[in-house]
């Protein structure tokens, strides 16, 4: 089992940036792939970005494609993101989510999630 804890949210400007952290608990972070999702009350939770438990393969949602950058440390047991050129679009709660097994994007495959930490960006 993993216990997720995300980090680093905050209100900023648009332009500004931040860095997600989200820490792990347990010894098997290394197996587990990682994935970042936001949710704006009212919306469905959308994906963000993802990476794989030993860090080499990546992917991003379009909509923050080079302006995020997912990252992990699993000697830290913790996976990154770090969002710059922020937009008032990218306002919502950030969850960090690991699963085993096949890498994907689709949120109802995670098995563990954190509670997530609110991001807001202000024009």
């Amino acid at each position: 089992q993993v216990q997720l804890t995300e980090s680093g949210g905050g209100l900023v400007q648009t332009g500004d940036s931040l860095r997600l952290s989200c820490a792990a608990s347990g010894r098997t972070f290394r197996m587990y792939h990682m994935g970042w999702f936001r949710q704006v009350p009212g919306k469905e939770r959308e994906f963000v970005a993802r990476i794989s438990s030993s860090g080499d393969v990546i992917g991003y949602a379009d909509s923050v494609k080079g302006r995020f950058t997912i990252s992990r440390d699993n000697a830290k047991n913790t996976v990154y993101l770090q969002m710059n050129s922020l937009l008032v679009e990218d306002t919502a709660v950030y969850s960090c989510a690991a699963k085993p097994g096949l890498l994907t994007t689709r949120d109802y495959e995670y098995l563990y999630w954190g509670p997530g930490t609110q991001v807001t960006v202000s024009s």
